[in-house]
């Protein structure tokens, strides 16, 4: 019988403003580029930089260092509060159109 592989709800979005909670970037904030959804991880906007050494090719004709943005955990960031501008934990609520919808828990405001 072969196990199925399940990956945990995430509830942060591409799109969304959040704020490392933990780790070496602790305290910066930033918009959420990608989501890897696989690996429980994101990617964030200026964010766990880290210097990725290029060799010359036709995009970058002298090569170098460059600063690129590296994946964190996503139990590593917390989403930001858009009323208080605080971090807060997500709930999901039905709306008056009887849709699923992200909810704050700290101010119960819908997250967009």
């Amino acid at each position: 019988m072969k196990k199925e592989i399940t990956t945990p709800k995430i509830k942060i979005r591409k799109g969304d403003l959040v704020k490392v909670i933990a780790g070496d970037s602790k305290g910066q904030q930033g918009k959420v580029l990608s989501v890897l959804t696989t690996k429980s991880r994101v990617l964030i906007e200026g964010v766990n930089l880290v210097s990725k050494h290029t060799k010359p090719n036709a995009a970058a004709p002298n090569g170098g260092i460059i600063k690129k943005e590296a994946a964190l955990h996503i139990s590593n960031v917390a989403l930001i509060d858009p009323k208080s501008g605080s971090i807060t934990r997500v709930g999901r609520k039905l709306n008056a159109d009887g849709k699923l919808v992200r909810v704050s828990k700290k101010s119960g405001e819908e997250i967009k």
